[in-house]
């Protein structure tokens, strides 16, 4: 008993980073840029993409919308930080995606730049 209160101390203290899922960043981040191109308004679009470009960029990362929800705060410091080497590049052109979608202001639009954003998180999170 006395060891797992001593992990769970030790847990507690250490930095998200150390427990950094990108599966699961890039499984919230999909699901999300999924909702953003089925939503009917440029407002739940953007509403959505901007919780992608939170998941993918983590709260240090450029672009991350403070006054936007980030439904991966406690998955690790962003998918792209928290991703290899080889994946940085791939999420890039997801992010990039996202953007373009977050710039859209014509519905179609923006939800196949959402469309687009999720394949290549979904490609990634396949590696």
């Amino acid at each position: 008993m006395k060891k797992i209160l001593i992990a769970s101390a030790v847990a507690m203290i250490l930095p998200t980073a150390v427990f950094a899922d990108v599966t699961a960043e890039l499984t919230v981040a999909s699901q999300h840029a999924g909702f953003a191109a089925k939503a009917g308004s440029i407002d739940m679009i953007h509403t959505h993409l901007h919780h992608v470009v939170n998941c993918l960029v983590g709260p240090k990362g450029t672009g991350f919308d403070a006054s936007n929800a980030n439904p991966c705060a406690k998955g690790g410091n962003g998918a792209i930080p928290d991703a290899s080497a080889a994946q940085k590049a791939k999420l890039q052109t997801a992010l990039t995606a996202a953007n373009a979608g977050l710039a859209a202001t014509d519905v179609a639009a923006a939800q196949k730049d959402a469309s687009d954003a999720r394949s290549e998180e979904r490609r990634v999170g396949k590696e």
